[in-house]
């Protein structure tokens, strides 16, 4: 990894439209245009636009594609049709995972994988060292935009964009069309909000002129520019994960809630493992908790049982906007994971009260 930090392709523009810009895995991105609270009550009520062009995309390629997508991946593949997407995770060989990443079905012999920022490298150096079959990889990071307009609105907002019937598409699966006039626009109904919408991946020399257009289209809609700041506090009233912070390399996937995503139908690494303490049982579980003392949970602050012990750890943790209380994720022993279980922050020395519920946090849109 080198310790450079990228600059995204509108970098100039964010600068302009009065972004505040922070490195966030390897990259410049813009954490707020206006107010974190602001940004968020837009997407959860209309409209906004993240550009989330840090992201890693791969191509798979080959009459062996699938076979290594499998032998990476903890989901099944091959249950995939042309134009669906799944969730998915790398696991590795200790137990815990490489990165988690949607993968995209283009056609039997072709996939195209989007990976977490920050893993770039990592990613690709691991499939890598899996391809024994000389399966065709290329990385086109570099070479897409990748906007996600997010919100109730998104669909009616595009609309004008494309000939595709947005609101008639599925969660979860995509088309290649023209949009704003731009040919094999890949437009995928997924996001990482729970409000609705759509993930846009632009070639990098259109960019420009596909922002715009989505600008011009959602004006109508009071469309805003998205900081990074919103997605934070928008992905966690859903529960999800965050590569770095609820899953990382050396926790389970499976106590990070991820058993959905694993299929032991099929061998891949390090399943064995998986199976075997699936069948044993798992001594801990991540969990969401709601303060119901007043307080903001943070990464790293301690969870303890009622006379202070510490049983865990938060992962995650903010004040909601939709709720107006502290949220949070962290990892707690099973006996305290059932929804209703009281456990107790350790905000600067005080223990606040908070109990677990069940996940998601606020009802998703789609």
């Amino acid at each position: 990894m080198t310790d450079q930090i990228k600059i995204i392709p509108l970098h100039d523009l964010h600068e302009k439209l009065g972004a505040k810009m922070v490195p966030f895995a390897g990259f410049m991105m813009p954490v707020r245009y206006s107010s974190d609270l602001e940004e968020h009550h837009c997407v959860r009520n209309g409209v906004g636009v993240f550009d989330v062009s840090h992201m890693g995309e791969f191509i798979i390629k080959g009459p062996k594609a699938l076979e290594l997508i499998q032998r990476v991946s903890a989901n099944d593949a091959s249950v995939l049709f042309d134009g669906k997407i799944q969730y998915s995770y790398l696991p590795n060989e200790q137990g815990g995972a490489v990165d988690d990443l949607l993968v995209y079905r283009i056609d039997a012999e072709e996939y195209f994988l989007v990976v977490n920022a920050s893993n770039i490298e990592k990613d690709w150096n691991w499939i890598q060292s899996h391809n024994t079959e000389d399966v065709t990889m290329i990385n086109v990071s570099d070479d897409i935009c990748l906007f996600a307009v997010q919100g109730p609105k998104a669909a009616e907002a595009l609309q004008k964009l494309t000939a595709v019937d947005l609101s008639a598409m599925d969660y979860y699966t995509f088309q290649k069309a023209t949009f704003a006039g731009l040919p094999d626009i890949i437009i995928s109904a997924t996001g990482y909000t729970g409000a609705g919408g759509f993930e846009l991946y632009i070639p990098k020399a259109m960019a420009l002129h596909a922002w715009h257009h989505i600008f011009e289209a959602g004006k109508d809609f009071g469309i805003k520019p998205i900081g990074l700041g919103a997605r934070d506090t928008l992905r966690l009233e859903m529960g999800y994960c965050l590569y770095g912070n609820d899953i990382d390399d050396t926790s389970s996937p499976l106590e990070a809630g991820l058993g959905w995503v694993t299929k032991f139908t099929k061998p891949f690494i390090n399943s064995e493992a998986l199976l075997q303490q699936k069948q044993t049982g798992l001594s801990r579980k991540l969990v969401g908790f709601e303060m119901i003392d007043r307080g903001i949970p943070r990464g790293h602050y301690e969870l303890c049982d009622a006379e202070g012990n510490v049983i865990g750890h938060v992962t995650s943790g903010t004040q909601s906007p939709t709720l107006s209380k502290g949220i949070g994720l962290g990892y707690v022993p099973t006996t305290y994971s059932k929804p209703g279980s009281e456990i107790f922050v350790k905000v600067r020395e005080k223990l606040l009260k908070a109990q677990v519920v069940k996940l998601p946090f606020v009802k998703p849109g789609v």
